[in-house]
């Protein structure tokens, strides 16, 4: 099917989803397919976005437009004075969603909240591995196994958390969307009838919209859940249009097919922004685009090596052909904008001669390697497969053969995870939660290898640093304990570090309400369409 008939064919269904006569209907022209509506398996921002933000909540949640979190399922929380019980009460009078196979009988209490942690934590639990393979990846790279002592149900509205040492970003953890509280009765049901891979198709949480109808590669819908505890939402239908290709988004924004869209073209930015009939909202992306060696295979495990490639990429030509002027070299693995960033870090010198030498004298010549490409835009790298061949380009005058590999995305992010990966990475990251432990916890870290942690990178300086900051109380005793981490992270080199974007959001004129998330996150509770 050509481009256009899918083209056509993707509009016809969202029409047809959208069609009740006096609903009011929101389309989002997302960038890609979501890997299942369970959020806690799952690390990518458009399964999310398709997920945990629409059909869930957390016990806590982060302000709009903020990384500050404020009560969510929880109405109030208390910290013990040694900073390990964690007591949150919940909000009372919170219904589940229901469908045509599930109506709950009761409120969310404490039981969900258990089950929604324990099933990612405890081995034992029978929905640990309802999934084939679940890794849980982010309750893991979070460190949340050693963290967790115990859960226990005080009372059907309180629950406490009891943890092994302080843990300073915990509250901002339970605001993260492998948090999401889902429901244990409807868990239940299914178990009881033998159909577990229902709760990763059909999702039933407590948030602002409900889903209805996910075609794969297409659409995805939801509807306004009237009784949500945050009140109704002023659109009645929200539909998720999957198009991948950005050219095509942009396309379906200007004819009005959708209201908002996922990462434009950057070259195409200032078109959108002169446009009447659009608006464009923009910040510094808290996010960071880089290239990870396989650290576990040769010649990756040496860090002279990993070095010596770096030189070779020109990044300022990456900038310019990739970003388009929306982004700007990385010298570090957190964005500037983040807090404990070093800024007196030196970035990698471009220097392809001296890339040449090194890579002699570390005894490597005539290799050959690949360069995995995204086939998604995100907020990171609007163009992987662009990225890739400048790279490629790079590598070739210094006498490395690059060969850029490409798969589709959900398979792109599971395949990448092998600690046995064949080839160099691109990929990025937004943070989720605003602390630096998001990014050099999650991507770097011992505990992440063989999940988020691309590298497979784990150096026990490294470790030492950040897990020691884990436990400190004060942010500036964090900050200086974060800085001498990018210090190791640096001399290590597991990533080659690119680059840093502001992330653009295009949007019809007539679209109220939407606050652009610092975290990436694409949310439309308080949205509306004005007349």
């Amino acid at each position: 099917m050509t481009l256009a008939k899918k083209l056509l064919a993707a509009t016809a269904i969202v029409l047809a989803l959208g069609s009740a006569a006096s609903a009011k209907t929101f389309v989002f022209c997302s960038e890609g397919s979501p890997e299942g509506f369970d959020p806690g398996l799952y690390t990518g921002g458009q399964t999310f976005d398709a997920s945990a933000h629409p059909v869930y909540n957390r016990l806590a949640e982060f302000k709009k437009g903020t990384t500050e979190t404020e009560p969510g399922l929880a109405e109030s929380w208390t910290v013990s004075e040694d900073g390990l019980q964690y007591t949150f009460k919940l909000r009372p009078g919170v219904k589940f969603h229901s469908s045509d196979t599930f109506t709950p009988t009761r409120d969310m209490n404490a039981d969900d909240v258990v089950f929604s942690f324990d099933r990612q934590g405890n081995p034992k639990n029978p929905w640990h591995q309802y999934v084939p393979g679940a890794a849980w990846e982010y309750y893991a790279s979070m460190s949340m196994p050693d963290i967790v002592k115990s859960i226990e149900k005080v009372d059907d509205l309180t629950v406490r958390f009891t943890l092994n040492k302080p843990y300073a970003p915990f509250i901002a953890n339970v605001a993260m969307p492998f948090a999401s509280i889902v429901s244990k009765e409807y868990a239940d049901k299914l178990a009881a009838a033998g159909n577990q891979a229902q709760f990763n198709q059909q999702p039933i949480g407590t948030g602002p919209f409900r889903f209805v109808a996910y075609q794969p590669d297409a659409v995805v819908r939801f509807q306004a859940f009237a009784d949500y505890w945050g009140g109704k939402q002023p659109i009645d239908d929200l539909v998720f249009a999957i198009t991948k290709d950005a050219s095509v988004r942009q396309q379906r924004l200007l004819a009005n097919e959708c209201q908002l869209m996922a990462y434009p073209n950057p070259a195409d930015v200032p078109t959108l922004q002169s446009n009447p009939d659009l608006k464009v909202s923009e910040q510094e992306g808290l996010n960071i685009g880089f290239l990870a060696y396989n650290t576990q295979q040769a010649p990756f495990d040496k860090p002279e090596v990993r070095r010596a490639l770096n030189m070779a990429i020109d990044k300022d030509a990456i900038i310019q052909a990739v970003y388009q002027g929306a982004g700007q070299k990385a010298k570090a693995p957190i964005p500037p904008t983040m807090w404990s960033y070093n800024n007196a870090l030196k970035d990698d010198v471009y220097d392809p001669e001296a890339a040449k030498k090194a890579l002699e004298a570390a005894g490597v010549k005539d290799l050959s390697m690949k360069i995995w490409a995204m086939p998604v835009s995100r907020p990171y790298n609007p163009n992987a497969s662009r990225m890739a061949e400048l790279i490629q380009s790079d590598f070739a005058k210094v006498g490395v053969k690059a060969e850029i590999v490409t798969y589709e995305w959900g398979e792109y992010l599971e395949r990448s995870k092998a600690k046995d990966r064949d080839g160099a990475v691109l990929l990025g990251w937004t943070g989720d939660n605003g602390d630096p432990d998001n990014f050099l916890a999650v991507l770097l870290g011992c505990d992440a290898v063989g999940g988020a942690n691309r590298a497979q990178f784990c150096n026990q300086d490294f470790e030492k640093l950040i897990q020691e900051a884990k436990t400190v109380s004060k942010q500036e005793d964090r900050a200086k304990l974060y800085e001498q981490a990018q210090v190791v992270f640096k001399e290590q080199a597991p990533w080659a570090t690119i680059a840093n974007s502001v992330v653009y959001v295009p949007m019809r004129s007539n679209v109220v309400g939407f606050v652009q998330s610092p975290l990436g996150d694409y949310t439309f509770d308080g949205v509306d369409l004005k007349d």
